[in-house]
């Protein structure tokens, strides 16, 4: 058994990841170009052989289990978790079953939402999960060829930082922002009132693969809306609820981010014909507005859009701050750590220290200046609590507290939005390795730079959305000499680390 076991290790661990990469990417993009030139019957084919795909076969499997955030959550049958042995049983029900596919009922975990009401997450088996995400290898190109470039969610090779751009360049003073309004549109239950019809309708997909999608929107079906909903949870879901929505920005001059919306208005439209454009949009595909939180706001009142407070100033100045629930959450977080008796003064800023540095990334091109939004106070907080302990003086609090809340710079506004309607599937990898590389700062921006914005382990670009690890060659994390920093891949860091890893 053990020797089996030690095989099926040697078998996954010693793919050629980068050769796989390579195959997925050069179908993916043939999908891509196909679509452009609306050959729609080449791209099925090429579909087919995407699913067909040892490669591509892998990749997801490797996509559900080690990569993504989510790959520690059960499915209905209870498994958190494969070893190899198992991913190598999931690779071969692919191989024998990906053109007929057989969703498993889904685990609901019921999450309690902001206004206290409780949201049904629906959780897809592991095996399912990774089929889902071969499917979404196949389907995601060509759909790439097809949205508008006003939608940024879910999208790879887009953020919500596009998005916030997008709105800034809208509000700005050339944009005569200060005349504008806004509709605030929220569309009521979206992921579990979207029409199947209108995703089957608008799939580009060969039928055995429409089948497979057909069958996971089944899987997670409520009883009392049969013919509605994608299941909350699934990998593929927010790919089918952009392909629903696809076509919304048309109506009038906005930005949407999944099923957030912003709308602009100039002084002279009429809001309610907008409105009820919008509502016949949403009618067709089974959606409706909800009416109690959809808002008409004049931009000088400012409004909240993806963890941002915007607005235009009395002197025509476009202004964004963190909106105050989003620095409510990320109070939240630090106290529940700071106020941890469990962990000591080390811990804490140990785990401090991601926590911080991702919210201050997120709000990096924001206006960070204000005594709330530098965190002054938490910082002068855990300060405090940490000179509490023994062995800690005022120097160690200082010192901790420098790594618990790691400076991030800021530059208001920024951001270098992505090019109309490009995607990394276009061939143009100069452009996407360069673009993802500007996404990071300081010592991370500057190894990219080095090695010519490609992962030092196995050589290829930078180019999909999978994150940017910097390793430490000599082992040691505090040792931030350039010429001890590589620039990996999230998986290559994995098997760089491979003999210490449990994956």
């Amino acid at each position: 058994m053990g020797r089996h076991r030690q095989k099926s290790s040697d078998l996954w661990k010693g793919q050629n990841w980068k050769q796989l990469r390579k195959n997925l990417f050069r179908l993916q993009k043939r999908v891509y170009k196909a679509v452009q030139v609306g050959d729609l019957r080449k791209a099925r084919s090429l579909q087919k052989l995407i699913l067909k795909s040892r490669s591509a076969q892998i990749l997801a499997i490797r996509q559900v289990t080690q990569l993504n955030q989510g790959k520690k959550t059960a499915g209905i049958d209870g498994k958190t978790a494969l070893n190899y042995k198992e991913r190598l049983e999931v690779l071969e029900t692919m191989r024998q079953s990906a053109l007929d596919w057989h969703h498993s009922s889904l685990r609901e975990i019921p999450i309690l939402k902001k206004n206290g009401k409780v949201r049904m997450l629906k959780i897809p088996t592991i095996s399912d999960r990774a089929w889902q995400c071969l499917a979404k290898f196949a389907l995601e190109p060509a759909h790439e060829a097809t949205f508008h470039a006003r939608s940024y969610g879910f999208r790879t090779g887009r953020s919500a930082h596009d998005a916030q751009k997008h709105v800034f360049q809208n509000l700005n003073a050339h944009g005569n922002g200060i005349k504008k309004r806004v509709i605030e549109l929220d569309i009521k239950k979206c992921f579990d009132r979207i029409s199947h019809k209108s995703i089957m309708d608008r799939l580009i997909a060969p039928a055995s693969l429409k089948t497979g999608i057909f069958r996971c929107l089944k899987a997670g079906v409520d009883l009392e809306f049969p013919e509605q909903g994608t299941p909350q949870g699934g990998v593929v879901s927010p790919l089918l609820a952009n392909i629903a929505l696809d076509g919304i920005e048309d109506i009038h001059p906005s930005v949407r981010y999944a099923d957030d919306m912003v709308i602009f208005l100039k002084p002279k439209d009429n809001a309610e014909k907008v409105l009820n454009k919008i509502k016949k949009f949403l009618a067709e595909r089974g959606m409706e507005i909800s009416e109690e939180k959809t808002k008409i706001t004049k931009t000088t009142d400012g409004f909240d859009f993806l963890g941002w407070h915007m607005r235009v100033k009395l002197n025509g100045k476009f202004h964004c701050t963190p909106s105050v629930e989003n620095h409510r959450a990320i109070r939240k977080k630090i106290k529940a750590i700071v106020n941890n008796s469990n962990y000591g003064a080390e811990v804490k800023a140990k785990k401090l220290a991601p926590i911080v540095r991702g919210w201050r990334n997120y709000h990096k091109y924001c206006d960070m200046s204000s005594s709330r939004d530098s965190l002054w106070f938490m910082n002068n907080t855990a300060n405090r609590k940490f000179r509490r302990e023994k062995k800690v003086n005022r120097y160690q609090a200082d010192k901790l507290c420098k790594k618990g809340f790691p400076a991030v710079g800021y530059e208001q506004n920024k951001h270098v939005m992505v090019k109309g309607t490009k995607s990394p599937y276009d061939g143009d990898l100069v452009y996407w390795s360069q673009r993802n590389s500007q996404l990071y700062s300081d010592a991370t921006s500057e190894t990219l730079k080095k090695q010519n914005h490609s992962c030092g382990y196995c050589g290829l670009r930078f180019i999909d959305e999978e994150r940017v690890h910097l390793h430490h060659i000599d082992g040691n994390h505090n040792n931030w000499k350039k010429n001890n920093l590589m620039a990996v891949h999230q998986s290559c860091h994995q098997y760089i680390h491979g003999g210490k890893s449990k994956d």
